[in-house]
Protein backbone atom coordinates (compact mmCIF):
# COMPACT_ATOMS: atom_id res chain seq x y z
CA UNK A 1 0.00 0.00 0.00
CA UNK A 2 1.77 3.22 -0.64
CA UNK A 3 2.00 5.69 2.18
CA UNK A 4 -0.11 8.40 2.07
CA UNK A 5 0.98 11.94 3.52
CA UNK A 6 -1.18 13.59 5.80
CA UNK A 7 -2.84 16.18 4.74
CA UNK A 8 -1.59 19.63 6.82
CA UNK A 9 -3.46 22.39 8.07
CA UNK A 10 -1.94 25.90 8.85
CA UNK A 11 -2.23 27.20 11.94
CA UNK A 12 -1.19 30.53 11.27
CA UNK A 13 -1.77 33.01 8.44
CA UNK A 14 -0.16 36.00 6.90
CA UNK A 15 -1.59 38.94 6.13
CA UNK A 16 -0.77 38.65 2.78
CA UNK A 17 -2.43 35.22 2.34
CA UNK A 18 -5.75 36.33 4.17
CA UNK A 19 -5.31 39.64 1.65
CA UNK A 20 -5.30 36.79 -0.97
CA UNK A 21 -7.69 34.72 0.08
CA UNK A 22 -10.30 37.86 -0.29
CA UNK A 23 -8.91 39.51 -2.83
CA UNK A 24 -8.14 42.67 -0.93
CA UNK A 25 -5.60 44.87 0.05
CA UNK A 26 -3.48 44.67 3.24
CA UNK A 27 -4.83 47.79 4.42
CA UNK A 28 -8.08 46.64 4.34
CA UNK A 29 -7.72 43.91 6.26
CA UNK A 30 -5.13 46.00 8.96
CA UNK A 31 -8.63 48.57 9.37
CA UNK A 32 -10.96 45.57 9.31
CA UNK A 33 -8.96 44.39 12.47
CA UNK A 34 -9.09 47.74 14.07
CA UNK A 35 -12.77 47.76 13.58
CA UNK A 36 -13.79 44.76 14.46
CA UNK A 37 -13.22 43.45 17.91
CA UNK A 38 -13.79 39.66 16.94
CA UNK A 39 -10.41 39.75 15.15
CA UNK A 40 -7.37 39.48 17.67
CA UNK A 41 -3.81 38.63 15.19
CA UNK A 42 -0.74 36.83 17.05
CA UNK A 43 2.06 39.06 16.70
CA UNK A 44 5.89 37.75 16.13
CA UNK A 45 8.74 39.28 17.57
CA UNK A 46 9.06 41.38 14.68
CA UNK A 47 5.29 43.02 14.52
CA UNK A 48 3.93 40.52 11.75
CA UNK A 49 0.29 39.65 12.13
CA UNK A 50 -0.58 36.05 12.00
CA UNK A 51 -3.82 34.96 11.88
CA UNK A 52 -5.29 31.72 13.25
CA UNK A 53 -8.43 29.99 11.43
CA UNK A 54 -10.90 31.38 13.80
CA UNK A 55 -9.55 35.01 12.60
CA UNK A 56 -10.11 33.79 8.75
CA UNK A 57 -13.62 32.52 9.63
CA UNK A 58 -14.32 35.78 11.36
CA UNK A 59 -12.90 37.80 8.07
CA UNK A 60 -15.52 35.48 5.88
CA UNK A 61 -18.38 36.78 7.75
CA UNK A 62 -17.48 40.09 7.76
CA UNK A 63 -16.13 40.29 3.76
CA UNK A 64 -20.08 38.55 3.60
CA UNK A 65 -22.00 41.13 5.21
CA UNK A 66 -19.80 43.93 4.14
CA UNK A 67 -19.05 43.31 0.63
CA UNK A 68 -21.54 40.67 -0.74
CA UNK A 69 -24.85 41.86 1.53
CA UNK A 70 -23.31 45.59 1.26
CA UNK A 71 -23.88 46.24 4.89
CA UNK A 72 -22.09 49.11 6.76
CA UNK A 73 -19.16 48.58 8.74
CA UNK A 74 -21.62 50.07 11.70
CA UNK A 75 -24.43 47.64 10.50
CA UNK A 76 -22.07 44.73 10.31
CA UNK A 77 -20.90 45.32 13.76
CA UNK A 78 -24.15 45.79 14.94
CA UNK A 79 -24.98 42.14 13.20
CA UNK A 80 -21.67 40.38 14.70
CA UNK A 81 -22.47 41.76 18.36
CA UNK A 82 -26.49 40.95 18.29
CA UNK A 83 -26.10 37.54 16.59
CA UNK A 84 -23.04 36.21 15.17
CA UNK A 85 -23.66 32.79 15.01
CA UNK A 86 -27.02 33.49 13.10
CA UNK A 87 -24.39 35.67 10.61
CA UNK A 88 -22.19 32.63 10.53
CA UNK A 89 -25.09 30.15 9.23
CA UNK A 90 -26.35 32.92 7.13
CA UNK A 91 -22.50 32.77 5.68
CA UNK A 92 -22.65 29.19 5.71
CA UNK A 93 -25.74 28.79 3.66
CA UNK A 94 -24.63 31.17 1.19
CA UNK A 95 -22.07 29.54 0.58
CA UNK A 96 -23.29 26.41 0.07
CA UNK A 97 -25.62 27.58 -2.41
CA UNK A 98 -23.13 28.81 -4.22
CA UNK A 99 -20.98 26.00 -4.35
CA UNK A 100 -24.35 23.98 -6.03
CA UNK A 101 -24.16 26.69 -8.75
CA UNK A 102 -21.01 26.30 -9.25
CA UNK A 103 -21.27 22.52 -9.85
CA UNK A 104 -24.61 23.23 -11.52
CA UNK A 105 -22.58 25.14 -13.86
CA UNK A 106 -20.27 22.70 -14.85
CA UNK A 107 -22.88 20.28 -15.10
CA UNK A 108 -24.39 22.25 -17.68
CA UNK A 109 -21.34 22.81 -19.16
CA UNK A 110 -20.32 19.42 -19.79
CA UNK A 111 -23.83 18.86 -21.78
CA UNK A 112 -23.67 21.54 -23.60
CA UNK A 113 -20.09 20.15 -25.25
CA UNK A 114 -21.54 16.93 -26.02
Amino acid sequence: MPYKRPQIEKIYYTIGEVARMFTVNTSLIRFWEKEFDIIKPRKNKKGNRLFTKMDVDNFHIIYHLVKERGMTLSGAKKKIAENKEDAMQNFEVVSKLKEIKQFLLEIREEFDIN
